[in-house]
Order: C-alpha cells, then sequence, then structure tokens
C-alpha cells in the first residue's frame, strides 16, 4: 500500500508537471516576449521626424518598425514647409517604411477664402503622398478670430474640411486640448511628468488661467464635432485626450463607433490606472483591441544628437513593449512604485501595433503604389 500510494503521488506529481509544462508552452505560443520584439512588424503611428538625415527611418528599420510621421503647426518644430520637405523627403526615400499626416494653418481663419485654400492646400499635400491630416491643440488653445474669441473645433467653418475629407477618406489625428492634469492643482495630477512640466510652465497650466475654456469645454467641442460628423475617421491622439480613466475612454467608443486612438506620449496614465486595478485596464484593452493604435510621440529635430536619438527611440519602443506585451515587473520614473506589464495576447498586439493602423491610413506604406 505505502508503495501504491508513493506511486500514485509520484504519478500526480508527473501529471503536473506535465500541466505545468504544458501551460508555459500556451503562453508561450499564445504571447509574445521581449525576444520577439525585433523581429515583430511594426508601427508607430504617432512620430515626429523634423530633421533631413535618416535616423528615425534607420532605427525604424533595424527594430522592424514602421513610421507614420505628424507635421504639426507648433512654434518649437521647424516650419511647416521645412517639416512637409523633409516628410517628402523621407516618404520618396522609403515610402514603404514612412508615411505622414499633413497639417494646415490657422493663420488666416477670418479670411473669406481660407477654408477654400485649406482643401487646397491638403488635397496638394496627399497628391505628395500624405494619408492623414493633423488637427492640433493650438484649435481651442490659441487661436483666436477677429472677436478675440477662442476658436474652437466644433466651429462650423471646419464642417466643409472635414467633409472633404471623408470623402476622401482620410483620417483626422485630432490632438484636443491638453491632458485633464493640465486643469488640476499640480498636487492633484495622476502624471509625475505632468507634475513637473507644469511646475516649470505656468503659463501653460491651465489651473492658473480660469478665463480660458475648461478641460471640458474642450471635450464638449471635440465630441460635438464628432456627432455633426459620425462618418470622419478620426484618431484621437494621446488616447483621445481620455488619459486619465479607461472607463471614460470606453464611454467615448461606445458612443463614437468609428473613433479610434492612439497611446501617445500617455502610456504612464494606464501604467498608473493598471497598478491601481490592473484587471480593468486589461479587460479595457481586450475589449476595444481593434480600435487602440500605438504610438510614441518620439521627435527627432534638426539639431539633435543621432546617437542619443537611436538610444533615446529604442528605449523607449522596448518599454512600451515590455508593459503590453510582457507581464514584466516594471518601475519607471513617471510611476511612483512597480507595476507589471499586461501582457496581452499576441492577436491584441497585433491589432495594436500594425494592424488597427495599417486600417486607419488608407495607403500608407504601400510603397507609394497606392494600392
Amino acid at each position: 500500500m505505502k508503495l501504491f500510494g508513493l506511486a500514485i503521488v509520484g504519478l500526480f506529481a508527473v501529471i503536473v508537471t506535465l500541466s505545468l509544462i504544458s501551460f508555459s508552452c500556451s503562453r508561450q505560443a499564445e504571447h509574445y516576449s521581449t525576444a520577439d520584439f525585433q523581429a515583430l512588424r511594426k508601427i508607430d503611428a504617432h512620430i515626429h521626424d523634423n530633421a533631413d538625415n535618416s535616423v528615425f527611418m534607420d532605427v525604424a528599420a533595424e527594430n522592424g518598425f514602421r513610421l507614420l510621421s505628424i507635421n504639426v503647426d507648433y512654434p518649437d518644430f521647424p516650419p511647416l514647409d521645412d517639416q512637409a520637405r523633409y516628410a517628402d523627403l523621407h516618404f520618396h526615400s522609403r515610402p514603404e517604411l514612412f508615411a505622414y499626416a499633413a497639417t494646415f494653418r490657422m493663420a488666416g481663419w477670418d479670411n473669406p477664402d481660407w477654408v477654400k485654400g485649406t482643401i487646397e492646400h491638403l488635397d496638394s499635400s496627399f497628391a505628395r503622398g500624405a494619408v492623414a491630416v493633423k488637427f492640433w491643440k493650438n484649435i481651442g488653445m490659441v487661436v483666436r478670430d477677429a472677436t478675440d474669441k477662442l476658436v474652437m473645433i466644433d466651429n462650423q467653418k471646419f464642417d466643409p474640411i472635414i467633409d472633404h475629407l471623408v470623402q476622401k477618406n482620410v483620417a483626422v489625428v485630432f490632438h484636443c486640448g491638453e491632458p485633464r492634469d493640465c486643469w488640476l492643482a499640480v498636487e492633484n495630477m495622476m502624471s509625475n511628468d505632468m507634475k513637473e512640466y507644469f511646475s516649470h510652465h505656468p503659463h501653460y497650466h491651465m489651473a492658473l488661467h480660469p478665463d480660458m475654456p475648461s478641460y471640458e469645454d474642450q471635450i464638449s467641442a471635440r465630441n460635438t464635432m464628432l456627432g455633426k460628423n459620425p462618418q470622419v475617421k478620426f484618431v484621437g491622439a494621446h488616447l483621445g485626450s481620455l488619459e486619465w480613466s479607461v472607463d471614460e475612454l470606453a464611454k467615448f467608443f461606445d458612443k463614437y463607433p468609428n473613433a479610434k486612438v492612439d497611446l501617445a506620449a500617455r502610456m504612464d496614465y494606464l501604467q498608473i490606472q493598471s497598478q491601481k486595478d490592473f484587471d480593468k485596464v486589461y479587460q479595457f484593452f481586450m475589449a476595444f483591441q481593434d480600435r487602440i493604435l500605438y504610438g510614441s510621440d518620439l521627435i527627432v529635430n534638426p539639431s539633435d544628437d543621432p546617437k542619443v536619438c537611436r538610444d533615446v527611440i529604442r528605449g523607449k519602443w522596448l518599454s512600451d513593449w515590455a508593459y503590453l506585451a510582457t507581464d514584466t515587473t516594471m518601475t519607471l520614473s513617471n510611476v511612483n512604485g512597480p507595476f507589471k506589464g499586461l501582457g496581452l495576447p499576441k492577436e491584441v498586439i497585433d491589432k495594436i501595433y500594425f494592424k488597427n493602423a495599417e486600417a486607419s491610413f488608407k495607403g500608407a506604406w504601400d510603397g507609394g503604389t497606392g494600392k
């Protein structure tokens, strides 16, 4: 009896061991690891390549990435004409790797020919290869009309432009306002990065400027625009400016079924939320896996050191991969304390890292064939 009992125990141990091996193999089959990063095809759908060198494209090629570079009417970037020239240069050099989003100037808003001129400019950009259009936060935050009133995105003057983009099946990448932290006291902000930034840039800290539109005003204007234009291919940059709550993002997705968002420069908000409620963030990604695009918001400007750029770009990509694709325990300066990677299944990672971007930006990365 004793030997029989030992045999049963031994058999049970073998079964358990085999089960653990089977589970381990199953997890490896269903999930990517850090070792898979290099080989898997990926798209960073939100970068800013503002230089005439090949640094960004070189590091992308080395790491299995294709790029969507976004032109922005931002005073700290090179002038728009230079950004367009760099984009044309990179697109014609590596069309299978590099795609770009055009943008437009808000200067001349009160000119009666502004809408016509903007549409003509965008059509010219599409003819040269642009696959999307960026609407930036200067709409709602900076630009004022002749009466000194801030121009919001729900202004009817934008309607014919957005309708034109719908007719051409061109995606709109829209950066609405700032993170909600911008309207909070520093001590109440979620992100350490935002705490640092707004502490040193009080002129941009909206909590100190109550005369400006509120966070809710920005989101309301954006949603009104989407309500008027339900067919627009909308990609909300930076988690659609709802970075602070996956619950609010889920409500947004439910209300606007054509909308998608990118992850650019807001990963820490997800990491903070998953640190507090891992299952909620995990289930959010599972539920909306078809509507989330990977983006980093990485920037290369003309004066940047190429070697530093390479290290920063690869480091950011690897960090984001570890959080999304693996269950690694991580620590980062923007998050207080350790947190665990989401370890999303392969099919979800494939959608976030390339399938959703390919579906959103017609004709991008097709080698310039237009297919």
